[in-house]
C-alpha cells in the first residue's frame, strides 16, 4: 500500500494523458461517429484497409522499419566493437557519436534538407563531377535519404547500449579463450554475441518503436503529403485529423499499435527462450 501511494502521482497522470485516451480511441474505431455513435463491428477496419493511401502508408513504414532497423543494429555494434579497443582520440569519438542525441529535431532536417535538396550540397558535388542533379525528395532514393538520417541520429544512442553490454563482459572469458587458442572470430561469435544477447534484444526492440516514430522528422522534410516512397502511417493518422475522420484515424492508430505489441511480444518471447536455455 506505501508503495502504491507513491507510484499514485505517477500512475494517475500516465492513465488520464495515456491509457483512458487509448481505451476511447479503441472504442472509437468501433463506432461510426465520435459522440453517441452507434457500434459498428469491422466496417471501420475493412474501409481502412481497402484503403489505398492506408496501404501505401503501411508498406512504406515496414519497408522503412525492414531497412533502417538491420543496418542501425549492424552500424551501431560494429563501432561499440572498435570503441571498446584502446584506441588513440577514442573518448573524443565517442563524443561526437553522442551529440546527434542532443540536437534538435529541427536543426537535423534542415541540415538534411540542405544536403538532399535540388540546390543542395550532394548535388553540387554531382554538378562538378558532370553528373545530372537528382531531385532526392521526390525520387525513389527519398527512402534512402530517410533511412540515412535515421541512422544518423539513432546510431550514438544504440551504442552506448552496446558499449555498456561490452563492458560487463568478464575479461577473463576472452582469456581462458585466448589460452585455448581460440581466434578473435570465434571468440566474437562464442563469447561477444552470446552474453550481448540481452542487451541485442533490447536494442532491437528500442529501435523498432523509434523507427515507427520517425514521423517528426519526415514532416519536417517533406511536409503534408511527401513523395509516396515515404508517405508513412503518421502522416496517414494525421492527415485523418485534420479531416476529422476519427474512426479512420483511431482504427490506423490501433493497428498500428497492435502491431507494435506482436513485434515486442515476439521479442520478449525469444529473449526470455535465450535466457532460460543460458540458465
Amino acid at each position: 500500500m506505501l508503495a502504491l501511494l507513491f507510484l499514485a502521482p505517477s500512475l494517475i497522470g500516465f492513465a488520464v494523458f495515456y491509457i483512458i485516451p487509448f481505451a476511447m480511441g479503441v472504442y472509437e474505431s468501433f463506432t461510426d461517429r465520435t459522440l453517441g455513435g452507434s457500434f459498428v463491428g469491422f466496417d471501420n477496419y475493412k474501409e481502412l484497409l481497402a484503403s489505398s493511401s492506408f496501404r501505401k502508408a503501411a508498406a512504406n513504414t515496414l519497408l522503412f522499419t525492414g531497412l533502417s532497423v538491420p543496418l542501425l543494429i549492424a552500424a551501431s555494434l560494429s563501432l561499440a566493437l572498435l570503441l571498446n579497443r584502446p584506441l588513440f582520440f577514442r573518448n573524443g569519438l565517442r563524443t561526437a557519436f553522442i551529440l546527434p542525441l542532443v540536437v534538435p529535431v529541427a536543426s537535423i532536417v534542415m541540415i538534411w534538407q540542405i544536403f538532399a535538396d535540388w540546390n543542395g550540397t550532394l548535388n553540387l558535388w554531382l554538378h562538378h563531377w558532370g553528373k545530372e542533379r537528382v531531385d532526392w525528395l521526390q525520387s525513389d532514393w527519398s527512402m534512402g535519404v530517410l533511412v540515412i538520417m535515421y541512422l544518423w541520429k539513432n546510431i550514438g544512442y544504440n551504442m552506448i547500449l552496446f558499449l555498456a553490454g561490452l563492458q560487463s563482459i568478464p575479461q577473463d572469458y576472452y582469456e581462458t579463450a585466448r589460452i585455448e587458442g581460440a581466434g578473435r572470430l570465434r571468440q566474437l561469435v562464442h563469447i561477444t554475441l552470446v552474453y550481448l544477447t540481452p542487451t541485442m534484444f533490447f536494442v532491437i526492440l528500442i529501435s523498432i518503436i523509434n523507427s515507427f516514430k520517425v514521423f517528426r522528422e519526415t514532416y519536417l522534410l517533406a511536409g503534408d503529403y511527401p513523395y509516396d516512397r515515404i508517405y508513412m502511417l503518421q502522416h496517414y493518422m494525421n492527415n485523418m485529423f485534420f479531416s476529422l475522420d476519427i474512426q479512420k484515424l483511431t482504427a490506423a492508430a490501433t493497428l498500428m499499435v497492435g502491431c507494435i505489441v506482436l513485434f515486442v511480444t515476439g521479442l520478449l518471447r525469444a529473449e526470455r527462450r535465450f535466457r532460460d536455455n543460458m540458465e
